[in-house]
């Protein structure tokens, strides 16, 4: 896997099996993939003052400070059908509602979109071997999922998000 920065998002290589001698000398291939863009969260935003950390769980800590997963089916949000909004654990800041939260069947809360994009800010992320695009909350910068381009239509998009990253909020009057 190559990546290579550009102005607005990133060229994707993988390297082919097919080996060509030039000069005498082998050579390897890379194949383009693609383009992947989005906006991508700059140093600047990451370098804010450090949000108190001390009332997050362990998991809540793995997931926003250090990108881990949460078991799939295993969390607090996957199968909650409450009308409401989900925040970010860390800073409060409203992410998601619930009117926009489907089951995808991934075993994850998913969203169709959040409640304002800017709520959200993207960056790319290739580890495990793949190319996926990472959500964070844009006020504190802390990892809450991915997004994938197969949710339902209209909009396509599937935002996989951890339970751990979010705070549950009941709608005003509900319990």
């Amino acid at each position: 896997l190559n990546i290579e920065p550009q102005a607005h998002g990133y060229r994707i290589f993988l390297r082919s099996n097919l080996q060509k001698t030039i000069c005498g000398m082998k050579t390897l291939h890379w194949v383009f993939v693609g383009i992947f863009t989005c906006p991508v969260l700059t140093q600047s935003a990451m370098c804010q003052k450090k949000p108190d950390l001390s009332h997050l769980t362990p998991l809540q800590r793995a997931v926003t400070q250090e990108a881990a997963t949460e078991p799939p089916f295993n969390n607090a949000y996957w199968n909650k059908h409450d009308d409401g909004t989900y925040r970010c654990v860390i800073c409060g800041a409203v992410l998601f509602k619930s009117d926009r939260k489907y089951d995808s069947g991934c075993g994850w809360p998913s969203f169709t979109k959040p409640e304002e994009e800017a709520a959200v800010k993207y960056r790319v992320d290739t580890s495990h071997g793949m190319v996926r695009e990472e959500v964070l909350c844009a006020k504190c910068g802390a990892h809450l999922g991915h997004r994938f381009p197969d949710g339902p239509a209209p909009l396509g998009q599937r935002y996989c998000i951890n339970s751990a990253s979010l705070k549950f909020s009941p709608k005003e009057g509900k319990k």
